[in-house]
């Protein structure tokens, strides 16, 4: 099953279920979906790739917007976008532990044959790619350093 598809019978499921944020929550990534199918070129088709990228963008605005909300000491909105992250964060693939992510940043290092902080640009290219929807780009660039430096 498509993701896609297997969003719109969430999107029901949780109507039926009266489960008021997660419907909320849904309907913003269904939005998002049909905003990229009818952007110019999508084609009217929209891969599971770029759903997931869709999806983690989404729920690194409502972090950045929680942190905001908690700074502002207004828990009651940072609890709510805390609760969507929680509802949408299912659909995107299991993250990298740190040791993983270890592992697998430094396999990248040696494809590229990087050997210092200079050429920390090209490994980032590659590992952003390969490790797209599984670590948070701040996690690999910090690894990335620590393993260069």
């Amino acid at each position: 099953m498509k993701l896609e598809d297997q969003i719109n019978n969430d999107i029901k499921e949780a109507m039926k279920a009266k489960a008021r944020v997660r419907l909320e929550a849904l309907r913003g990534v269904k939005k998002e979906i049909i905003e990229a199918k009818t952007a110019k070129g999508a084609g009217d088709e929209v891969s599971d790739e770029d759903i997931i990228r869709i999806i983690q963008k989404m729920v690194k605005q409502r972090k950045d917007a929680a942190e905001l909300f908690n700074s502002q000491n207004r828990e009651d909105l940072a609890e709510k976008e805390m609760e969507e992250i929680e509802a949408i964060k299912n659909y995107l693939p299991a993250q990298l532990s740190k040791e993983e992510l270890e592992t697998a940043v430094k396999a990248i290092i040696e494809k590229a044959g990087a050997t210092s902080m200079k050429e920390m640009g090209k490994v980032m290219g590659m590992a952003s790619k390969e490790l797209a929807g599984r670590a948070e780009g701040k996690e690999i660039s910090a690894m990335v350093k620590v393993l260069l430096g």
